[in-house]
């Protein structure tokens, strides 16, 4: 007779929803967030703690603080961790009851025709929100806060970083229960994120470009007026260069793939 086998409770535990399926970017989500997971028992007594000093009269204001702190990074990670498992609450009636693969096809068309293009927004305008904490140095408005605030800032940055990493690798995992996920199609079926991520793309490299070729006495706002910046005008609508270059630049990109793959093909 075998001898039953002992639980443990494991620190690090890569998790068993759609486990078997999980490539290396789900797996890197659910490992990050697992250890991000203990910062809410941090967060309880940080809670308990703060109550009663506060009923004792000996508030401490860095203790609030750190209850956001460790509020806002858990949950922004646990937004990424919610795309990896799918355990996020939908709010409709009729999934449930269509066919797996039209599931997979609604899925896939939430994650990268909706949901990373506005992750990967938030992510830039987050990125000068830092930057610009960063460069102030900026800390709490109460005396006896946490000061290093701007590192928070920098974490909440890097947490649409991880979510756009969730989004991209469960987007693959569903991909391929329906095609194989060469790398032409996953950038043709998420396009509007690939464009969105080459817009940026392309947005920093001219912006940097004129940075470093202009004279230092021309200020940052001052390059965005450059033609370069400017807008084409079509009839009543204006459409920036930025964005013509970009979706050349897109349907290049899935062209030069669709051609490997056909060349790896024979």
């Amino acid at each position: 007779m075998s001898e039953p086998q002992e639980v443990v409770v494991a620190l690090y535990d890569p998790g068993e929803i759609g486990r078997a399926e999980h490539n290396r970017g789900d797996r890197f989500v659910v490992g990050v967030s697992n250890v991000v997971a203990w910062l809410f028992p941090i967060l309880m007594v940080a809670i308990c703690s703060q109550v009663v000093l506060r009923a004792s009269g000996m508030n401490q204001a860095w203790l609030d603080d750190l209850q956001w702190w460790l509020y806002g990074i858990a949950v922004l990670t646990g937004v990424a961790y919610a795309v990896t498992t799918n355990s996020h609450v939908r709010v409709d009636i009729f999934f449930d009851n269509f066919a797996p693969a039209k599931q997979n096809r609604i899925n896939i068309f939430g994650l990268v025709w909706l949901f990373l293009p506005f992750i990967l927004l938030c992510w830039d305008l987050t990125l000068h929100y830092a930057i610009s904490s960063v460069s102030a140095w900026e800390g709490s408005d109460s005396p006896n806060g946490l000061h290093n605030l701007w590192l928070l800032k920098v974490l909440m940055n890097a947490a649409f970083v991880l979510t756009a990493i969730a989004a991209w690798s469960a987007y693959v995992r569903l991909l391929t229960r329906l095609t194989k996920p060469v790398p032409w199609k996953k950038l043709l079926y998420a396009f509007p994120s690939t464009m969105f991520a080459v817009n940026l793309t392309v947005f920093y490299v001219l912006w940097w470009i004129n940075r470093l070729i202009s004279p230092a006495e021309v200020t940052n706002r001052n390059i965005l007026k450059k033609p370069i910046f400017g807008e084409l005008e079509i009839g009543s609508q204006e459409i920036e260069y930025t964005v013509i270059i970009s979706l050349v630049v897109t349907l290049l990109l899935i062209g030069v793939a669709r051609l490997r793959d056909r060349g790896a093909e024979t």
